[in-house]
């Protein structure tokens, strides 16, 4: 299922109204015409866009660029090609040539013109929706639904339409059916849900499809560039301000389900223990009993109007865990909005053992865990030699590991999407003695560099950093630095390659007490580059020691938009090298091939990214009753097949607690409280993918002294951060 091309939401402090889709509204009629203002607008977003004084990446507003705005535009109304038909779009060809002009001289009826189209389909299509409900389905046959629609051509006429849409409702009820639905509850279910969408878009408003029409144009220019109208430019700053409540995730639209794409840390979310990345959001309701409403199909700015709320209000969710696939059993959790917390995003460490082998010596690794890249700013103004911040926090982890003389230290980045960069550049720092940490090219062309500029390190033993798909921006800045100075190994997979910087561009020049008219452009106005001179963009960072590729690196990523700026090069910047590990990499992939072979979770994790890309790559899911059922099966036998099994790998009970369980105990309420203990334990364990880098990192450990050993050479003592590596 492609997750790609669509919106994101932070549900975290804020609930920000999406970039792309359209918002609610109260049922205006549409007007045939834009307004003064928005004509207005377009004009100076034209102008913004188009000068390289402002934009990183300023492209000219000819008719190839008209062309590619107007089948954005399209792709924003209807992504799935299952409203417009390819009679339509011959009839939409003249304005293909036209957007440019259109936007130049703010005369946007082409843009009208194709939406008025566009709810004609909406109304036609849901009412054939709803009529089919009224038949039974047959679901032993050989039909499949192929739910991925991007590449496929535009349906022909209205007769292929109801085709499309025939296996769609089949879908929709087939889902239901497994999740234990009866028949009238299944046809109450579905009507109200396809009557929603028949309101949604009946509902919006002339700003609604402006601002769609505009981030067509936004979104040519690049995949960060976005226009905001002044109701969506004020949610916007709200989030960034951290002024509202949820419950802690990133969203994101995955077909007709809005998936968890991020958990954040410290936030509801994470505290509840029971939300996973890739789990889907299928029923919302209100406090700890309200009424669930079914919340599949709808635009993503109305699940977030569903879950966002007042601080210390409660929302529950019904969701499909991501392992148990769209026909998985649901689950509900009930979770207390609150703003994330700073203390709760701090860096925390733990040590993992790596036993002794039969020439090597049992090892210690120290790991620090860094969700994101936090400073309090306003703190640092009052006081700034005493304020929370990463680097900080980190520095006092790493000075308790010297005490407690760790052999390495792996720093764990997955998931960290960035947050400051003064504080990459100064985590950096803890690790090099002074040097360049990053280079930013402006719009004009200007390169600055970003350096770290205090003396000595925090820690100058064995280093690997960890990172994965969900690491982006200063996570992306700080592993490429330590990577290009040969400071320490990068483990894990392809970063994101988030390698540009934007910059809120407001449209407005009002009075204080007056209403803003124009709204919002998040512009790109810098890139990112490495000391060494590559760009973190769209490239990301490549890992020393690969993993296998995970389910998100398919699924989203600077590589996944088709105008994502390329990746590119500049001059590196003179800085130390303090090591090579080319040479060492053989071994450590071999001794890294050789240990998973035997690793069970580790297997278990490669066996299920392996599943999910085979799934993936069908593009379609059967509507065969009994294989849908057999799949689910399969997944529930394998589950439980692997509980078992994890028994088995030593995750007995601490002898001290299973003498403790009170005596008056049945055996069957002894083995209840066994297995929930058991599991506790498994929770507590390093996930493989962490225990295999602490692993990787005391090979190196251990292969550079055995070399040294051969070598006979008596090393100077060196307290360069590099000694580890020489």
């Amino acid at each position: 299922m492609k997750l790609k091309k669509v919106p994101v939401l932070l549900l975290s402090l804020a609930l920000a109204t999406p970039l792309a889709l359209l918002a609610r509204a109260d049922g205006n009629a549409l007007p045939t015409a834009p307004t003064a203002d928005q004509a207005t607008t377009s004009k100076l977003v034209y102008g913004l866009l188009s000068d390289s004084r402002y934009a990183y990446r300023p492209r000219t507003l000819d008719d190839a660029l008209s062309q590619d705005v107007f089948k954005r535009y399209l792709e924003a109304l209807d992504g799935g090609k299952q409203f417009f038909t390819a009679q339509d779009i011959a009839k939409f060809a003249s304005y293909q040539t036209q957007m440019d002009d259109a936007i130049r001289s703010g005369n946007l009826e082409p843009a009208y013109d194709i939406f008025a189209v566009y709810r004609q389909r909406v109304d036609q299509r849901v009412a054939y929706a709803r009529a089919l409900l009224k038949q039974d389905f047959d679901f032993t046959g050989n039909e499949r639904w192929e739910y991925d629609r991007e590449e496929a051509p535009w349906p022909v006429d209205a007769q292929e339409l109801d085709g499309i849409w025939r296996k769609s409702v089949m879908n929709d009820w087939l889902r239901l059916k497994l999740a234990g639905k009866k028949p009238d509850d299944i046809r109450k279910t579905l009507d109200k849900r396809y009557a929603n969408l028949k309101r949604s878009v009946g509902e919006l408003k002339s700003e609604d499809v402006f601002q769609t029409f505009l981030n067509a144009y936004t979104g040519a220019i690049d995949p960060h560039t976005d226009y905001f109208t002044p109701k969506t430019a004020e949610n916007f700053n709200q989030s960034m301000s951290l002024s509202l409540e949820g419950i802690g995730a990133v969203l994101q639209r995955q077909d007709d389900l809005i998936a968890i794409r991020e958990i954040v840390p410290g936030g509801p979310a994470d505290l509840s223990g029971k939300l996973k990345v890739g789990d889907r959001i299928v029923s919302v309701g209100q406090g700890a009993s309200g009424q669930m409403t079914d919340v599949i199909g709808w635009r993503i700015d109305d699940v977030v109007a569903q879950i966002r709320g007042k601080k210390d209000t409660q929302v529950r969710l019904e969701y499909i865990p991501a392992e148990s696939g769209v026909d998985g059993a649901h689950q509900q959790v009930v979770i207390t909005r609150q703003r994330v917390k700073l203390e709760e995003q701090a860096a925390k460490a733990e040590t993992i053992v790596i036993p002794a082998g039969a020439d090597e010596p049992e090892r210690r690794i120290g790991v620090i865990k860094l969700p994101a890249f936090y400073q309090d700013f306003e703190g640092r103004r009052r006081n700034p030699n005493d304020f929370t911040s990463a680097t900080r926090d980190i520095a006092r982890l790493l000075a308790q590991f010297k005490i407690d003389g760790v052999d390495g230290v792996v720093m764990d980045l997955r998931q960290n999407g960035g947050g400051s960069l003064d504080e990459a550049i100064e985590l950096t720092g803890l690790f090099i003695d002074k040097g360049p940490v990053v280079q930013v090219r402006e719009s004009g062309g200007r390169v600055t560099v970003n350096s770290d500029r205090k003396p000595g390190v925090a820690w100058d033993g064995p280093l690997a950093v960890l990172i994965n798909r969900g690491s982006a921006s200063a996570s992306e800045i700080f592993a490429g630095a330590i990577q290009d100075y040969g400071r320490g190994l990068v483990i894990g997979e392809t970063s994101f390659g988030k390698g540009t910087v934007q910059n809120l561009v407001d449209l407005d020049r009002w009075p204080a007490n007056e209403k803003p008219r124009f709204g919002q452009v998040k512009l790109t106005i810098a890139q990112f580059f490495r000391v060494a001179g590559g760009s973190t963009q769209h490239k990301g960072v490549v890992p020393d020691i690969a993993f296998p590729v995970s389910v998100d690196a398919t699924e989203y990523g600077e590589n996944t938009y088709d105008n994502a700026l390329p990746w590119t090069k500049i001059a590196a910047v003179p800085h130390t090298q303090y090591g090579n590990f080319a040479p060492l990499l053989p071994r450590l992939e071999a001794r890294h091939a050789a240990r998973v072979v035997d690793d069970r979770e580790f297997q278990w994790w490669a066996e299920d990214v392996a599943h999910f890309r085979a799934e993936n790559a069908k593009k379609y899911v059967s509507l065969n009753e009994a294989e849908r059922r057999a799949e689910r099966d399969r997944q529930d036998t394998q589950r439980k097949q692997r509980q078992e099994e994890r028994r088995t790998l030593g995750l007995a009970l601490d002898p001290l607690a299973e003498d403790s369980l009170d005596d008056g105990l049945g055996a069957s309420e002894r083995d209840i409280i066994k297995d929930a203990a058991r599991e506790k334990l498994a929770e507590k364990r390093p996930d493989p993918l962490l225990r295999e880098s602490a692993a990787i990192l005391a090979d190196a450990v251990d292969v550079l002294d055995h070399d040294r050993k051969l070598s006979a050479q008596v090393l100077p003592e060196s307290s360069g951060p590099g000694r580890w590596a020489e």
